[in-house]
């Protein structure tokens, strides 16, 4: 089968503003920041001192990424102008970079999740590293352009429709892409990446998401985690991002987002154990405690 890119080596760093993130005791934690009331699983939870104590805790708890975001990416949901965004992202990661900074703990970064370029430059401004892109650079091509200007780490995810479009993962019933899925996502990420590189963004601060849940089918969603090595050969830092979605209710017939902690870390670890560097959580403490089982058990091998 050809593939989009040659084989490279998996990436062992990212790239990101002020330092490389490193990846060789295994996985990163991202933990998800929503400071929006729409979340398909924590909105309206976290704003203000409370979305920073909540930042502080998974912290704590083991990540070393925190992803705010002011704008949910839920099927269905309303987009939310640039003005909003900053207002309920900019004053929580200021707060949080400050913290880190007293606390001494300059190995966490702070990510922004946004698809707007003032949106970003606002987050980096506050003290963010890292872009979180759900449209790859494609809704706002500025975006590359600033995040080549501020040397930050860039997070291109695949999408096959915009949110406002997009259905849950139970509720397409057939695959709205043609061919092999892992492949045609490989391929829609290579040509994102050669698209940012020419605006000037480094490829060592290119991280890939496939997209778990975006535009996908059930089946689908568990072929590409099934295919998470085939994509770590890109050479990019690779994101996985299955916490708490809709694809894991249909398999297991929980209706509760919140209640579908275990099914996210058993399809995290299956993605760690194929390679994936980054894995999105919504539920920091457990996925550190099985990360840590985890590694102990591969020490031995």
């Amino acid at each position: 089968m050809a593939h989009a890119n040659p084989r490279r080596a998996s990436a062992k760093s990212w790239r990101v503003r002020g330092g490389e993130l490193q990846f060789e005791a295994g996985p990163l934690l991202m933990a998800v920041l929503n400071c929006t009331p729409d979340s398909f699983s924590d909105g309206g939870l976290w704003s203000g001192d409370r979305a920073v104590e909540h930042a502080q805790a998974c912290v704590r708890a083991g990540a070393m990424i925190i992803d705010v975001g002011g704008e949910s990416t839920r099927p269905g949901a309303e987009r939310i102008d640039a003005p909003e965004q900053i207002r309920r992202t900019q004053g929580v990661i200021h707060a949080l970079a400050s913290w880190l900074r007293a606390e001494g703990r300059r190995d966490v970064a702070i990510s922004i999740d946004t698809t707007r370029a003032a949106v970003a430059r606002a987050a980096i401004d506050a003290g963010a590293s890292i872009i979180n892109d759900v449209s790859a650079c494609m809704e706002d091509p500025d975006l590359a352009v600033l995040a080549a200007a501020e040397g930050v780490g860039l997070v291109l995810m695949h999408r096959v429709l915009d949110p406002t479009k997009d259905r849950w993962s139970h509720e397409h019933r057939a695959s709205l892409v043609e061919g092999d899925i892992v492949e045609a996502v490989a391929a829609a990420l290579a040509e994102r990446v050669r698209e940012v590189a020419a605006r000037g963004v480094a490829l060592e601060s290119i991280a890939i998401d496939p997209g778990l849940g975006f535009g996908k089918t059930v089946h689908e969603n568990l072929s590409l985690i099934a295919g998470t090595s085939r994509l770590v050969a890109m050479g990019h830092p690779l994101l996985v991002g299955a916490s708490r979605k809709s694809f894991i209710g249909a398999m297991t017939g929980e209706s509760d987002p919140a209640r579908r902690v275990a099914g996210s870390v058993a399809l995290h670890l299956e993605a760690s154990a194929r390679g994936a560097q980054l894995l999105r959580v919504h539920d920091v403490a457990e996925h550190a405690q099985a990360l840590a089982a985890w590694r102990a058990i591969r020490e031995l091998a």
